[in-house]
């Protein structure tokens, strides 16, 4: 009997502990499944975080590139407003010189035959002012001969001479390279040309450097582009070499003025009328644009807007008033005048023949006329070349 109540004490015991481990099993792998889907949701809140992530940093990245875009855009109309103010101001100006020359209509009343008359003076005057002077009393009808005198400097430079009788028109001035603030001064061109001469040249530092080959010296002074600007000119003293006078050319120093000339924003001329300054714009298609300065105050005296396409032209030089272009090939070739512009306009552009240089081959990155010398200072590939021009007597118009 005792034995029978202990097998039945441990069948009962078996059985507790039976049903307790198939329990114990049941709650272990209820846990391990919501163990599970509480792991597949954080990683899904992960890759949601990690997407939401992303959208902020594409929308951040798109974002700055639209503030770029508008920086860009908000740049290019200040400049199309600073470009359009300066063109407006240049039209005011010739609608006040047209004004000044012609006479009222509406306050006079005149015949036609008197109108055509009035008419044939006014363009007789304008003709005529080229005319005065003995300066002026011929006209360019092409290059003579050329003088190779040396190879000195760099591939690209300029060398030209003050053509003012009061600073002495034999020193001869050499700028080397496109950008420096070192120039040389030689007392004559003898002196230049000798290369064992005992004679040392000057040595001039000027208190900014120059950017391009379109300088000038004129009167005491030399004229240049500062480096590092887009259109400020600085006029020099070659006596204490300290700045005596500055400017702005208005809508210049945004293309080259010469498509083959690709360091020279603004190019100085002089002729026998004055300082001249030549730059080209974009706003008339690239075309060059004449400003006549007063070299004492440094003002713009007038404005035109020429014909003359600044496309694969190297240089150009201004004799008596009227615009002379040269083109030439990227590659370097035959040197031509193809282009002229006459503010007087005594002279239009289908009078004139292609011109070509005597060289058949060059590469100009300066050309500078000298009006006393009547000859063209040239720098053609690192040789410094003198021009000699062939001039045509005019006839005076009474």
């Amino acid at each position: 009997m005792f034995l029978k109540l202990l097998a039945m004490l441990f069948l009962s015991l078996g059985a507790v502990r039976a049903q307790r481990s198939t329990q114990d099993i049941f709650m272990l792998e209820y846990f391990q499944r919501r163990i599970l889907e509480m792991e597949e949701r954080l990683i899904r809140c992960d890759q949601d975080i990690q997407k939401v992530n992303q959208r902020m940093h594409d929308m951040s990245a798109e974002m700055r590139g639209q503030v770029g875009a508008v920086n860009v855009i908000k740049s290019e109309i200040e400049d199309y407003m600073e470009s359009l103010a300066t063109r407006v101001d240049r039209v005011e100006r010739d609608v006040e010189y047209l004004h000044n020359k012609l006479p009222d209509a509406s306050s006079i009343e005149i015949s036609d035959s008197l109108l055509d008359q009035q008419l044939k003076e006014t363009q007789s005057k304008r003709k005529a002012v080229i005319l005065q002077g003995k300066e002026c009393s011929t006209r360019f009808i092409g290059i003579k001969s050329q003088k190779i005198l040396k190879k000195a400097g760099n591939v690209v430079g300029s060398w030209l001479k003050d053509p003012t009788a009061t600073s002495g028109s034999s020193k001869i001035y050499f700028f080397s390279g496109s950008r420096n603030n070192t120039l040389l001064q030689f007392g004559s061109l003898k002196s230049f040309t000798e290369s064992n001469t005992t004679s040392k040249p000057k040595v001039i530092q000027l208190p900014r450097p120059w950017q391009g080959t379109g300088h000038a010296v004129y009167d005491g002074f030399v004229y240049y582009h500062n480096s590092d600007t887009r259109n400020e000119v600085l006029k020099v003293s070659l006596v204490n070499r300290t700045v005596a006078d500055r400017m702005l050319v208005p809508t210049a120093g945004r293309i080259p003025t010469y498509g083959l000339s690709p360091h020279t924003f603004l190019d100085f001329a002089v002729d026998e009328i004055g300082l001249w300054v030549i730059h080209a714009d974009p706003d008339i298609g690239g075309n060059l644009v004449l400003t006549k300065l007063d070299s004492r105050s440094l003002s713009v005296e007038h404005t035109w807007d020429t014909t003359c396409k600044s496309h694969n032209a190297e240089g150009a030089f201004v004799i008596c008033g009227i615009l002379y272009v040269v083109y030439n090939a990227h590659s370097g070739g035959r040197s031509t005048i193809q282009c002229l512009f006459d503010i007087h306009d005594t002279i239009w552009m289908e009078e004139l023949p292609v011109m070509y240089f005597p060289k058949a081959y060059s590469s100009h990155s300066s050309m500078h006329y000298h009006p006393q010398d009547k000859q063209i200072y040239a720098w053609d590939d690192g040789y410094q070349t003198v021009y000699h021009l062939d001039l045509k007597k005019l006839l005076q118009v009474t």
